[in-house]
């Protein structure tokens, strides 16, 4: 490619991070606007403040701006309902950049036809939030083995119960629903304490750190040995309600619960009464069906659950991790090279 790129930014990208995108090469131009995007809250606030509101013509400006880019960087304020008519407003528009590791949900909400996604490449942030998501996948693994519910209901009540002998995650077994980005690190992570680690994945050839890898048709039988169960599926039509009543049954009894892939996964009323009749006996969940939870679901009130809202996947880095992803594709897209991350548009993960 011998052109300029213009790259638009759709999304709040701190000021200081922008030379990672024009150092990129002399032929990039970046367009953006602070006054047309909303201020970020904090690290990895891509939504921005809530009650940010563009005039009319600020708007105008904003969907003008959209339209001479070759490239978005981020998909506009982050709503699939932007998303369309930023594609339908510019023919030049060739790939938009999401801010999510599941961005391809959004594109699939954006509905739109075969032959603006044959046009145009997305590509998600995958990867950025592995570390991150592994740490708290962890923390859940080991808060189950520990039985922090009931550490936590002894403290409320200021009782000092008779001592019991707690739960060694080297002596556990930990089945990984989704061996992507995320689970490989989990993995990693699990196995460095000591775990015997099973997993779970397209096609059931050998991942580093992981004892034993089978497909999805394996799954009620891994799950029968698994001490705990770590999700870290994206959320599309062939992973909905996939963790439901008859894999739950089938799995060992007080089997430990994380869920860091997407809500929709989990049937959460399978998993309520799992956790009701004990067999599940904790989960720890940071994704869920509909978010934010609903006020009136069972699961605020379930004192064996532990609610993240959405927010393992944050951290201080995450925007220069994102930046500098979308900089290295930005290379290949000028070279003419395969992109990292790209979205299948028939699976939209």
């Amino acid at each position: 490619m011998t052109d300029a790129v213009r790259v638009a930014v759709a999304t709040p990208l701190p000021p200081e991070l922008r030379h990672l995108i024009t150092e990129v090469d002399l032929r990039v131009e970046l367009l953006v606007d602070d006054s047309l995007l909303p201020p970020m809250r904090y690290p990895g606030d891509h939504d921005g403040d809530p009650d940010f509101e563009r005039s009319p013509a600020q708007q105008a400006a904003f969907e003008d701006l959209l339209a001479k880019a070759d490239v978005l960087y981020g998909i506009p304020d982050t709503r699939a309902s932007a998303l369309a008519p930023a594609v339908r407003a510019n023919p030049d528009l060739r790939w938009v950049q999401t801010m999510a590791a599941g961005g391809g949900a959004t594109v699939k909400a954006a509905r739109l036809t075969e032959d603006e996604l044959s046009r145009v490449v997305f590509t998600t942030s995958a990867g950025v939030h592995g570390g991150t998501l592994a740490e708290f996948a962890v923390f859940g693994v080991l808060a189950g083995a520990k039985d922090l519910p009931r550490l936590q209901a002894l403290q409320r009540d200021h009782q000092w119960a008779e001592r019991w002998t707690m739960k060694q995650v080297r002596e556990q077994t930990v089945l990984i629903v989704g061996l992507g980005g995320i689970g490989s690190e989990t993995a990693r992570l699990l196995k460095g304490l000591g775990a015997t680690v099973l997993g779970v994945k397209r096609t059931a050839e050998p991942v580093e750190d992981v004892d034993e890898v089978g497909t999805v048709s394996a799954l009620p039988e891994l799950i029968a040995r698994a001490d705990a169960m770590v999700i870290t599926l994206p959320g599309t039509d062939a992973t909905a309600g996939l963790i439901g009543a008859d894999l739950l049954a089938s799995a060992k009894p007080g089997i430990v619960v994380v869920n860091v892939g997407r809500g929709t996964v989990v049937d959460e009323p399978a998993l309520i009464d799992a956790l009701r009749s004990g067999r599940v006996s904790s989960a720890y969940l940071d994704v869920f069906a509909q978010e934010p939870l609903p006020a009136d679901s069972a699961l605020w009130d379930l004192p064996t659950v532990l609610i993240s809202p959405h927010t393992a996947a944050l951290s201080s880095a995450e925007d220069r991790r994102i930046a500098e992803l979308f900089a290295d594709n930005l290379r290949r897209f000028l070279d003419g090279a395969p992109l990292r991350n790209v979205v299948d548009t028939r699976e939209f993960y």
